[in-house]
């Protein structure tokens, strides 16, 4: 097995982001061909990112990116350890991904990721990052918001590491303060929808059905159980969706409230923490 020198170790390990001795291993089998080491190191790394694909990639970050105020996107990526999250290479690939979601609005993470970025697409992206950093890597989700005023909010749960929170609200018209406030209250709250027309059916009906089946083990009068189902769905509304919940920087009033004194409306929004639904 040829003896192959440092320098071209180092080069070998710079250009395709690979572990040192996996780079020394390569150079050794090719025997010293460099352009024969990288393909070896690339068959290598996509034999790698198929051993990986069972493993569970629950951590990771949200990106941000913006366009002005009227336009910006989020992403979730995510990674299996913190290690890798906290990481250069992780961090620029998210920023480059989330910036190409703002600039094309695929439909969904499966039209994403064959989508071509640079000459390759997404997948083949994320595969060679997998590769290079020894980790599944995936897109999650993401979300684009257009038109009106957009604001942000992104939150680290760990100072050392990147957001693991983001939330973009969309308003009608420009109200920074307003739109902080109320991305603020949506990272610390965790709405799951706008307000009620946005809960689906099936969502609401299967709390209707919980509800009374509570009530009707709490041997509540037969008269009463619709009544008391109704409060109880409407105390659901009221934890579960933003515009009734109650502002958490004041409480007597709900989030619509507080929009509505502002003289905006809030049109939509999105919530991302890392490995929640």
């Amino acid at each position: 097995m040829a003896s192959v020198n440092m320098a071209d170790v180092k080069r070998l390990r710079e250009l395709t982001a690979a572990g040192m001795m996996d780079c020394k291993k390569a150079l050794e089998e090719s025997e010293g061909d460099f352009d024969r080491a990288v393909e070896l190191l690339r068959l290598k790394g996509a034999k790698d990112v198929g051993k990986r694909e069972a493993r569970t990639a629950s951590n990771g970050l949200v990106a941000l990116k913006q366009n002005g105020d009227s336009a910006a996107a989020l992403l979730e990526l995510n990674c299996e350890t913190d290690f890798v999250a906290k990481g250069e290479r992780f961090q620029e690939v998210a920023a480059q991904v989330v910036a190409f979601i703002l600039e094309t609005k695929p439909a969904d993470v499966a039209e994403l990721l064959e989508s071509k970025l640079d000459g390759k697409t997404v997948k083949e992206l994320l595969d060679e990052t997998n590769a290079a950093l020894g980790e599944k890597i995936e897109i999650r989700r993401f979300s684009v918001l257009e038109g009106g005023f957009i604001g942000a909010y992104m939150h680290k749960t760990d100072p050392q590491l990147p957001p693991a929170v983001g939330v973009l609200v969309q308003l009608d018209s420009a109200n920074a303060e307003v739109a902080k406030d109320i991305a603020q209250h949506a990272a610390a709250m965790a709405p799951k929808y706008l307000d009620a027309d946005a809960v689906p059916a099936e969502v609401i009906e299967k709390e209707r059905a919980l509800f009374e089946e509570m009530t009707r083990e709490e041997g509540k009068p037969e008269a009463a159980i619709a009544k008391i189902v109704e409060g109880r769905v409407n105390g659901w509304y009221k934890d579960f969706t933003l515009l009734q919940q109650a502002f958490v920087k004041d409480n007597k009033k709900s989030i619509k409230k507080y929009a509505d004194e502002a003289g905006v409306k809030v049109l939509a929004f999105t919530r991302y923490k890392v490995g929640q639904a």
